[in-house]
Order: C-alpha cells, then sequence, then structure tokens
C-alpha cells in the first residue's frame, strides 16, 4: 500500500520547520529525512533558501483572518509549486500520485508537498483547522487533526501552562474576594 505522501505528515512537517526554522542545508537534509522525504540530490542552499521564503509565507496561510484570504494565499502557493496530477513509480516504489514536477530539488518537492497537504487538510477538516498557540508568551503555529477540531494550543505543555495560569488567577481573584467581606 503507497502512503499518501500530501497527507498529514507533510503537514506536520512544514509546521515544525515554521515553528523552528532549518538554519543550514545540511540541517534541513538532516530533518527532511527525518521526515521521510526522499532526497534524490544533495541538499543545497539554494534549497534552503527557497525553503525559508515558502515557510514564510505558508504562515501567512496559518495567519490569514479569513477563509476566503486562506484559501487565497493558498492557492497562490500552490500555482508556484504543485504541478498537474499524475501517476508515477519511482524509486520502486508503487504507483501513487505526484503533484509535482519529477526533476523538482527538495525545495521544490517541500513546497509541493506541503501546499498539497495543506489544502488537503483544510479542505478536509475544516479551513481553520491552521491557527497559532493561545499562549500568550508562545506564537507556535500549528495544524488541528484533533477529531473537534478545536485545538488552540500548538501542544499539551501550553494547555496546561495556561490551565495552570487560569487556575492560579481564579485562586487569586476568590481570596482578594474572600478579604474584601
Amino acid at each position: 500500500m503507497q502512503v499518501n505522501p500530501y497527507g498529514e505528515d507533510p503537514v506536520r512537517f512544514v509546521v515544525d520547520l515554521t515553528n523552528a526554522p532549518p538554519t543550514s542545508a545540511d540541517e534541513l537534509a538532516e530533518r527532511a529525512a527525518a521526515a521521510g522525504m526522499a532526497l534524490d540530490r544533495p541538499v543545497t542552499e539554494d534549497d534552503l533558501s527557497e525553503v525559508l521564503d515558502f515557510l514564510v509565507r505558508w504562515a501567512e496561510v496559518v495567519d490569514a483572518p479569513t477563509d476566503a484570504r486562506r484559501a487565497e494565499l493558498l492557492n497562490a502557493l500552490l500555482a508556484d509549486a504543485a504541478g498537474h496530477p499524475r501517476l508515477t513509480d519511482h524509486a520502486d516504489g508503487g504507483w501513487h500520485i505526484h503533484y509535482r514536477e519529477d526533476d523538482r530539488s527538495l525545495g521544490g518537492v517541500l513546497r509541493a508537498v506541503a501546499g498539497v497537504g495543506t489544502a488537503l487538510h483544510l479542505t478536509g477538516l475544516g479551513m481553520h483547522r491552521l491557527g497559532r498557540c493561545a499562549l500568550a508568551e508562545c506564537d507556535n503555529a500549528f495544524a488541528d487533526f484533533s477529531r473537534a477540531g478545536r485545538q488552540r494550543y500548538c501542544c499539551p505543555l501550553c494547555a496546561n501552562r495556561d490551565a495552570v495560569r487560569r487556575h492560579r488567577a481564579r485562586r487569586e481573584k476568590s481570596r482578594h474576594a474572600g478579604e474584601e467581606r
């Protein structure tokens, strides 16, 4: 069975890259390989630059104020990176669909799989399924894969920190209210 290379994994990977951008071509290559991306050629500084530019544009999709604006920004990313769908059987991996040209560099491949993956994520689960962490001091992006579709934090640690903060604020408020009586 061929795993969908445009599914959840590339979206999680682009979120990770957005929150902690790679600082070198070597780091990008290591992280891409760890994420399961096939590296058909050496990763270059041009790939790094292409990916860093893409991450800025992808973050604009995350921060879009409306569904229509999010779709407009994502459509522009898709127009720049994705190609018409085609069947391929490269590297004896089984027949599957690519939404990109076959001779793309890592930067081009990442832009295509992240763009198409994000489009599938939003159209399949809801246009609201990208966001920024609700914890005041955290600005991390997240993609909401939850069943309910109400994720507000980038990770459980931030959710717990905010819950503790709210609990302490309520306790302090009730303590002050008791002193005023």
